[in-house]
């Protein structure tokens, strides 16, 4: 360690290889120890207790303890605070000045993954959050015709909402995505893009092929149309990718890396032979794109493919404005869409590539956009869950009095469960609408 502590890094930060099969990943004794350590340099730091709960739960730990110190608080008391993280990754991107190359090295998201992982093998996992992150499982089961119609019912109705609460700890007013017996792969199976029309830029190929989520797949398929519609509309041959499975990043946030990695070994064979295809890749939700352009690499960095993957993968705005830029995105617009209020996706924020979403949309004639640059507290699974929901609400607060505020015509978000919560948080009857349908009713198609 130099001589000369530096109070904070100039230089870019540099995101490090997770390392979960090197020896002692998985070693309580040197996980607590870097507990500690990071968790003194936090205390002693304090400038990221307005963004998430771990944080102000590690301060609450420290001033209540004897000594008003980290070693005074319980090894045991640690895991309150790995169990408020919910991998936003804002504290590494927007706060924290002792990220790498800084000599403290202070990776605060994935410490906290790292002692996830440590407590999954554990066996400290409620069965409850190995349910709800089973997305695939409840998807299925959830989609078959007459079956989604009931578990619609059941999940809207607040006397088995209030059994959901003491049964599974699935906090009776959170709100709770809607399934689809017509999926978004059966709402595509008949499309045929034409790939002769595919016109490349010197950063796309003109080809894109959306690996749709689980989210996409059973609860918003029309997230997965619209996307399809305004992509051909801008002369994009476009295809819904078949037989592919959740990302991982459920699995992720509850340190289940062996999941995370048997989820790879299903998508990425199928994802790098599309790239090997000439195809480029999207998604409609910002974690799953987040997951293959950083969560993924960094947990598999010799893995060849899943670079392979990294690279020809793009979030959706970010695809049109490189198109716009090479002169290939129509800007004739049918439709305004008024005021807005744009929620910007912490997952999104962290691939680090601007706010393309709102540089799109203000393409739009008579467009005023006002930008939201905070966590909506959904994080995933974090909101339903009973001992968090209010938690997440008090989050979402600031963002909820920012819209309403603004009293915009819509209010969106390129996380769609952000926007639902936000919804839920302004509580007078209106929804959010996604930017891509934005686009697309600015379109007129």
């Amino acid at each position: 360690m130099s001589s000369i502590t530096r109070e904070g890094s100039l230089q870019a930060p540099t995101r490090y290889p997770l390392g979960q099969d090197e020896p002692g990943f998985y070693d309580e004794t040197a996980v607590f120890a870097e507990l500690e350590r990071v968790y003194d340099i936090c205390h002693g730091c304090r400038r990221c207790v307005n963004l998430c709960n771990a944080f102000p739960t590690l301060f609450d730990l420290v001033d209540e303890s004897s000594t008003m110190e980290v070693d005074g608080v319980s090894k045991q008391d640690y895991w309150k605070v790995v169990d408020h993280c919910y991998l936003c990754d804002l504290c590494y991107l927007t706060k924290c000045p002792y990220v790498p190359p800084h000599e403290w090295n202070v990776d605060f998201p994935h410490l906290m993954l790292r002692a996830k992982a440590l407590g999954f093998k554990q066996g400290r996992t409620k069965m409850r959050d190995k349910l709800i992150t089973s997305t695939d499982r409840i998807g299925r089961l959830a989609s078959i015709p007459i079956v989604v119609n009931l578990v619609n019912a059941v999940n809207n109705n607040e006397h088995t909402r209030a059994l959901m609460e003491t049964a599974l700890g699935i906090h009776a007013s959170a709100r709770l995505p809607s399934y689809h017996s017509r999926t978004l792969s059966k709402r595509t199976r008949n499309h045929k893009p034409d790939e002769a029309s595919a016109v490349a830029s010197d950063k796309t190929t003109g080809k894109v092929a959306i690996f749709g989520t689980c989210y996409g797949q059973y609860n918003e398929p029309h997230l997965g149309e619209d996307l399809l519609a305004v992509f051909e509309h801008n002369g994009i041959p476009t295809m819904v990718i078949p037989n592919t499975v959740c990302c991982g990043m459920p699995r992720l946030e509850l340190g289940d890396i062996d999941s995370v990695e048997s989820l790879k070994q299903q998508n990425i064979p199928i994802l790098s032979q599309l790239v090997d295809d000439g195809w480029d890749i999207i998604s409609p939700v910002p974690s799953c794109t987040l997951q293959f352009k950083q969560e993924l690499p960094l947990l598999f960095p010799r893995d060849e493919c899943t670079s392979k993957v990294q690279q020809a993968f793009f979030d959706p705005f970010e695809y049109l404005m490189l198109r716009h830029r090479a002169g290939l995105l129509k800007t004739e617009f049918k439709n305004e869409i008024g005021k807005i209020s744009y929620h910007v996706a912490c997952h999104q924020r962290v691939q680090r590539i601007g706010l393309k979403t709102r540089d799109i949309l203000s393409l739009i004639p008579n467009t005023e956009i006002d930008t939201i640059e905070r966590c909506s507290g959904h994080d995933g699974t974090y909101a339903v869950k009973q001992e968090y929901h209010q938690i997440s609400m008090k989050i979402c607060k600031p963002v909820v009095n920012r819209v309403r505020k603004n009293e915009p015509d819509a209010y969106t978000s390129d996380c769609p469960m952000a926007g639902h919560h936000i919804a839920a948080g302004l509580n007078d009857g209106s929804e959010t609408v996604h930017p891509i349908t934005l686009l697309k009713q600015a379109y007129g198609i």
